[in-house]
């Protein structure tokens, strides 16, 4: 897609300039979401989808299920019918049905049989084919989000020659989540520079240590030295040498997603520390190319776990609806609030929109 030497794609699956970051039509908050057991974790990365405006405005449309020749599950339809009843529905609170139908799990025909008898034919047996997810059995909801979008764009490729890799950049999922990373290598011996290109759909942001979301980012673009067990065999000296290595964003998204790793990487012990996040943030120092006019992006989600480990507590969030107002939504309660109360939350994901 981007830079030198990569190809652009051959086939074009969703047309970028079809893609409206702005909402089509201004409508009041949606539904809340019952909790049917442990499924907060769930509720908050659908309603932050459900409020990611290119999303909704495609979701909305309908363009997918219109032409949607998939057998049994698909992602795209079921996130479709979803997002659909939720703006759409004039009931307070809804079942996520539209998303639990089609999810696999057995452990989910016991809590309906015990705990929802009467909703039997109406939500049924399957609880995830997309990551081994179960509604009375506390998730996380980062994980949750990878392997939704994952489902999504591996809906949007169906029907697609599997080993043709150009199109996969252009589903409307990664037309609006998908960045390049860039991972600098240079060889500290003869200077020699190697370039390496990833996509991404998330950034993972290590918070130890730091105070703002800004020098989280800070360090992450940050040159770090390759030594050790982990030397870099360099092509032109053909041998394993020291090298630094600097990884920045080569192509940014429409869609910004950050995960602030809350879990410490030896205790496993959950980082409770205020991390500010602002609701503007300004990409462009942590591109390849920091020369030119500021990349801005709007804070519209938030996702808050609240709990004193990580493997235990509840998942609520804040979005930004069509009509520009900050809802918490936490299960089946949506409360309209201010952007300073969105400020002073402990963020566990942002979602940012250019």
């Amino acid at each position: 897609v981007i830079g030198k030497g990569m190809n652009p794609p051959q086939k074009i699956l969703f047309p970028p300039e079809k893609i409206s970051m702005d909402w089509r039509q201004i409508r009041r908050p949606g539904a809340g979401l019952y909790n049917l057991g442990s499924t907060c974790y769930l509720n908050v990365v659908l309603q932050c989808l459900t409020y990611t405006p290119p999303l909704a405005n495609y979701l909305l449309s309908r363009q997918h299920s219109r032409f949607c020749h998939q057998q049994g599950f698909c992602m795209m339809c079921i996130m479709e019918a979803h997002v659909r009843k939720v703006l759409h529905s004039s009931a307070s609170v809804i079942w996520p049905r539209a998303v639990i139908r089609d999810l696999r799990c057995k452990q989910f025909q016991v809590l309906q049989q015990v705990f929802f008898p009467s909703l039997r034919g109406e939500l049924l047996t399957s609880f995830l084919v997309i990551g081994e997810f179960k509604p009375d059995i506390p998730g996380d909801a980062y994980e949750f989000l990878r392997c939704t979008l994952s489902a999504m764009q591996r809906a949007c490729l169906s029907g697609s020659n599997d080993l043709d890799m150009s199109p996969q950049g252009t589903t409307i999922i990664h037309q609006i989540f998908r960045g390049i990373l860039r991972s600098r290598v240079t060889c500290l011996s003869c200077k020699t520079v190697s370039d390496f290109y990833m996509a991404f759909l998330d950034v993972l942001l290590k918070i130890k240590g730091a105070s703002s979301v800004t020098i989280a980012l800070e360090e992450f673009v940050k040159p770090k030295q390759i030594d050790g067990k982990k030397f870099f065999k360099c092509s032109k000296c053909k041998k394993k040498v020291a090298a630094s290595k600097r990884v920045t964003i080569h192509h940014e998204p429409r869609v910004l997603t950050v995960c602030l790793g809350r879990a410490d990487e030896r205790t496993s012990r959950k980082i409770s520390q205020v991390v500010e996040y602002p609701e503007y943030l300004d990409l462009r120092p942590y591109m390849s190319n920091t020369t030119g006019g500021p990349l801005l992006y709007s804070l519209y989600a938030l996702v808050v776990h609240s709990g004193d480990t990580c493997l235990e507590g509840h998942f609520f969030c804040y979005t930004k609806a069509s009509n520009g107002q900050w809802y918490k939504m936490n299960d089946v309660t949506v409360d309209s609030c201010g952007i300073h109360t969105v400020l002073e939350q402990q963020a566990y994901l942002l979602f940012y929109a250019r």
